[in-house]
Parts: structure tokens; C-alpha cells; sequence
């Protein structure tokens, strides 16, 4: 079966004949018009709570009549923790009820495939209109071999380190190290200090994946070579990348960030535990925020002390992995018309806009168009933000972002193979560990 070019792809151009032969977005969004005496149709809609405050209280407060207004449709929004998403995607699929839309985190679409209904039409036109989509996103969200989209992408949460710039330069770091080798140095200065780093290695949807794997893939290690098969997670290049954390965590981290969630490394930044964490931009938002709560040991708003900056390089370069979400349509719905509708509105440039300003830039969006809005001209700290999800990558590279890769992320089996280091176990028999565990998932 011949399979569809990444180029092809990414101009999203090739099934475009899908969405032509509906007239495009605007015959998919002109269709939801609802007759006069039709019955009013709800779409339930499930997504994390945001990390962003003032973003869940926009769906509510403007989404849902915006959308009854625009389409006659009811909203239903419901948030539950992150951590908490796939398992209640899981159940949902399952018990074969629950909500029509799931907003999913990474290649979680490739792992429920089977459970999602045709959404070609809407991906194609979203995609057409706004420049293409992000090619992680496509890596998450397209099937190559059945040659079909498994969810609608929504947007991208990049992350990147969050430091204190004073705390850098009161041990003589100006500029923010560019290998691990330098970020080792400047650790053991910073916790010496009193200021260590923060790193989460812990079972979290978020900062312990985006940490690990660009980690990992810096050093040479990858989980498969690139055929998506042959597992290849016991190499020298992952036992030194395990030696050089299981040290370098020791050295200049805050050990307790073992056990962190999404949200702990959060509020060891912002109450002064930590000097620099991977994160989205939600510290730097929170700051902003409440400048009067986040302050500097010198009573300076904190919020002037934050800067941005990439992960570090290894001896195989520099690599990257952001939070990507996808809006999936489940096959259980019995509202598959409206919930198609209600995507498309949702992810048209007119539906999108006023959810991206309240981001601030902690979510992209899913296409390059949105790199062009004017308010990445407005703070110099967010900009960082702006370009970080060209060159990312996925979990399951250099193979495919399939259910396999989807499955290994799920189980948390690189994150465990550095935590398990880090808590005593060797480099050598970490791995061995992982890999024995990473063969289990692509047998």
C-alpha cells in the first residue's frame, strides 16, 4: 500500500478533495446551520484543565454560547486533570459511552485508532487554510497506512527551561548552558548555592516525556531503530546518557523532583526551591499573573527574573519533544454530525483566535499560520516559544510515532530507566531493564 510523502503531508494538500467536494471549511461550517424546529443537538466535550486558568474560564464564559449561537449546538465542557485523561479515555472506549470529543495528549490517536471515527474532512480544510500543520502533529495524528486522520490536531504545548537569570549570574553563568556538560557545572554551583535545579522523573504526562527523550535521542540512544520495529534501547550511547543523569541529577538537582507531577515543578519555581525547570510557559503566565505573590528573595516581582531557553545539547546534537493535542472524534458518539461541526468551528481561525490570545503563547497552535500573529510581538520572553515546535520530534523515533511508540510512552519505560539510576540501580542493568520491557511492547 503506497503511502502518503511527509512534503505531502505537511502542505496537506493531497486528500484535499475530501474538503473540496464538501465545499471546504466553509460548506462544513455553513452545513451547521440547524433548521428551524430542529432539535438541539449537545456535544461533549472533554479536555485537561488547563494549565492556563484564564483559558478554561473563556470556553466557558464565551465558547459555549459563541458556539450555540454559531452552530446551534450545546457545548458540554468537562476538564479533569491531565494525568487523569487517558484513563478515563480508556474507560470511555471501554463502556462504549462518554464523551463525543476527547482532546488527546501525544500519539494517544495512533493508540486508540480503532475508537475514533472519520474526521478527513475537517483536518484537510483546517489544514489548507492555515499554512499545514506542524509535523509532529501530523506524526501524532495521521495513520500513513490507512491513510487517514485520527483526530483533528488542536495545538502544541512546547516546552522549555524556565530559569532565574540572577540566580545564572551570581555563579557566573550569563548566558544559559548549551550542553550538559555545561548545564553538570552550573548545577553543582547553583545547588551549592542553595538553588538547585528542578527535573520531574516521575509518572506525569508532560515535563518527564519532553525531558527524557530529547535527553536520550542527544546522546545517540533511541527505542527502535528507524524500521519502527527492531528495539535498540540497549546501546552505549543510552548506558552513557543513564551514567551522565544518574551524576549530573545528584550533583545539581533537587532530588525530591523524582516524584513530581506536572504541577509540583510549577510551585518549586515559583516559591524559590528551584533556579531553572523544563516546563510550558504556565510559570512565567503565573507570574505575570499575580505579580505581588511571586517575588524575588529581593522583593522584586519574580516575573522580571524569568527567562526561556532550549534543552541542552549531547554528543549526537540537539533535540526537542512538545505536548501536542489532538480533538478526537470517538466512534461510540451518537452526536458524530454536531461533533464534526463543533471541531471545525473550534479549530477555524475565526473559532481559534480569541482561545490562542488567552495562551499567552503556553499552546501555538496547530499550524504555522499562528506563528505569524501578532502577539508573539509583544513580550520578548515568550518568543522562545514561538519557533520551538519546528524541529520537534516524537517518542518512537527515528521509526514511526505508532500505537507501539503511543504504548512505550504510556508505560513511562524510558522515564522509569533514568529514574531507576538515579534512585541507585546501575546504568548497565537500567537499561537492560527498559530494554527488556520495550521488546515486550513492540512484540
Amino acid at each position: 500500500m503506497a503511502r502518503i510523502s511527509r512534503r505531502k503531508l505537511l502542505k496537506v494538500s493531497g486528500a484535499g478533495a475530501v474538503a473540496a467536494a464538501s465545499g471546504g471549511m466553509a460548506s462544513i461550517l455553513a452545513s451547521a446551520r440547524a433548521p428551524a424546529f430542529a432539535q438541539q443537538q449537545t456535544v461533549h466535550w472533554l479536555r485537561w484543565t488547563d494549565f492556563v486558568p484564564a483559558s478554561d474560564q473563556l470556553l466557558r464564559r464565551e465558547y459555549i454560547p459563541a458556539v450555540e449561537k454559531a452552530l446551534g449546538i450545546k457545548l458540554n465542557i468537562e476538564t479533569i486533570n491531565a494525568n487523569d485523561l487517558q484513563a478515563r479515555t480508556t474507560a470511555a472506549i471501554q463502556s462504549g459511552t462518554g464523551p463525543d470529543v476527547i482532546c488527546a495528549f501525544n500519539n494517544w490517536p495512533q493508540l486508540y485508532a480503532e475508537s475514533v471515527a472519520p474526521v478527513d474532512d475537517v483536518a484537510e480544510a483546517i489544514g489548507k487554510a492555515q499554512g499545514g500543520f506542524y509535523d509532529e502533529l501530523i506524526q501524532v495524528g495521521y495513520d500513513t497506512v490507512g491513510k487517514r486522520w485520527l483526530g483533528v490536531p488542536w495545538t502544541i504545548v512546547p516546552g522549555l527551561i524556565a530559569y532565574r537569570k540572577s540566580w545564572f549570574d551570581e555563579v557566573g553563568v550569563t548566558k544559559f548552558p548549551t550542553t550538559w556538560q555545561e548545564l553538570r557545572e552550573a548545577g553543582k554551583k547553583l545547588k551549592a548555592k542553595g538553588h538547585p535545579l528542578g527535573q520531574t522523573l516521575g509518572h506525569t504526562f508532560g515535563d518527564a516525556p519532553t525531558f527524557a527523550y530529547p535527553y536520550l535521542w542527544s546522546w545517540g540512544g533511541k527505542e527502535v531503530q528507524a524500521d519502527g520495529k527492531t528495539v535498540a534501547l540497549n546501546s552505549k550511547e543510552t548506558i552513557e546518557s543513564v551514567k551522565f543523569l544518574a551524576a549530573m541529577y545528584k550533583e545539581g538537582f533537587d532530588e525530591g523532583g523524582l516524584a513530581w507531577d506536572d504541577t509540583n515543578n510549577n510551585r518549586a519555581f515559583l516559591s524559590g526551591t528551584i533556579s531553572a525547570t523544563l516546563n510550558g510557559a504556565s510559570i512565567y503566565i503565573e507570574s505575570m499573573r499575580r505579580p505581588d505573590n511571586y517575588q524575588t528573595e529581593k522583593g522584586k516581582p519574580m516575573k522580571e527574573d524569568i527567562l526561556h531557553a532550549p534543552l541542552p545539547a549531547g554528543p549526537a546534537g540537539q533535540f526537542s519533544y512538545h505536548a501536542p493535542q489532538t480533538n478526537m472524534l470517538m466512534k461510540y458518539s451518537k452526536n458524530q454530525d454536531a461533533s464534526k461541526k463543533f471541531i471545525a468551528w473550534a479549530s477555524s481561525k475565526e473559532g481559534h483566535e480569541k482561545w490562542f490570545l488567552s495562551q499567552k503563547g503556553f499552546s501555538i497552535g496547530a499550524t504555522k499560520d499562528w506563528q505569524k500573529h501578532a502577539m508573539w510581538s509583544e513580550d520578548p520572553v515568550m518568543l522562545p516559544f514561538r519557533n520551538a515546535a519546528d524541529t520537534a520530534k516524537f517518542p518512537g523515533y527515528p521509526g514511526p510515532a505508532g500505537a507501539k511508540a503511543a504504548e512505550g510512552l504510556s508505560k513511562y519505560i524510558v522515564i522509569d530507566m533514568y529514574a531507576k539510576a538515579v534512585q541507585g540501580m546501575s546504568a548497565e542493568d537500567a537499561v537492560k531493564w527498559a530494554h527488556d520491557e520495550m521488546v515486550k511492547v513492540y512484540a
